[in-house]
């Protein structure tokens, strides 16, 4: 595993941040621009960038203690998780999956293979089985999260539904809260509003970094 340690960094709203008025515009234009790039991206690369990222994730400390991981099925462009969640189930993990509601909040279930997945809204897989309440995520140890980029300070930029913002304030002070990305999505200027949550690490190909607050 390869890690690293991201120096800590001062945030102060409204100073070069993006926060304010046109920080909603500024997210639309780069969340634009990701998702272009993403869409370029290969089978191969998508595929390759997976299994990178749940090499490393297997490999942490924080990983090998944990009892239960939240995690997520990638869709789409996303770096792939199928080798991370399968992993996961042979190092013996309770792994949960979020199950988007009606108001764009998170569900959870508990994951029992590729083939307990259904089709659901907004293209994506989800668990079958009794749902957990929106608050099982804070029984996880590690959370990972889907995104589109990550600034130095660990402000996190998703697809712009808000749900993981809406589960992110249920997890406890110092459960670590780890990104998933592509290495050019890592460290970007990403615009802030007050109901941002931030992660604590950044898991790309390269490996882990973690964010000081």
């Amino acid at each position: 595993m390869v890690e690293r340690q991201s120096p800590p960094s001062p945030d102060v709203p409204g100073a070069n941040d993006g926060s304010g008025p046109t920080a909603n515009a500024a997210k639309v234009a780069l969340r634009d621009q990701l998702l272009t790039a993403r869409h370029r991206r290969g089978l191969l690369e998508v595929g390759a960038a997976g299994r990178a990222i749940a090499e490393h994730i297997l490999a942490t400390p924080e990983v090998r203690r944990a009892a239960t991981v939240a995690a997520y099925v990638s869709i789409g462009a996303e770096p792939g998780t199928s080798a991370l969640l399968d992993g996961l189930v042979a190092l013996g993990k309770r792994v949960v999956l979020p199950v988007v509601l009606p108001g764009l909040d998170l569900d959870w279930a508990v994951y029992h293979g590729p083939t307990a997945l259904a089709p659901a809204r907004r293209g994506l897989l989800e668990p079958v089985g009794p749902r957990l309440g929106k608050e099982a995520v804070a029984t996880a140890d590690v959370v990972l999260v889907p995104g589109l980029a990550v600034s130095p300070t660990g402000l996190r930029m998703g697809q712009g539904g808000g749900c993981y913002d809406r589960a992110l304030a249920r997890v406890p002070v110092g459960t670590p809260v780890w990104v998933l990305l592509y290495e050019d999505e890592v460290g970007l200027a990403v615009p802030a509003e007050p109901h941002d949550r931030s992660v604590t690490g950044v898991v790309s190909p390269s490996g882990l970094v973690r964010i000081s607050g």
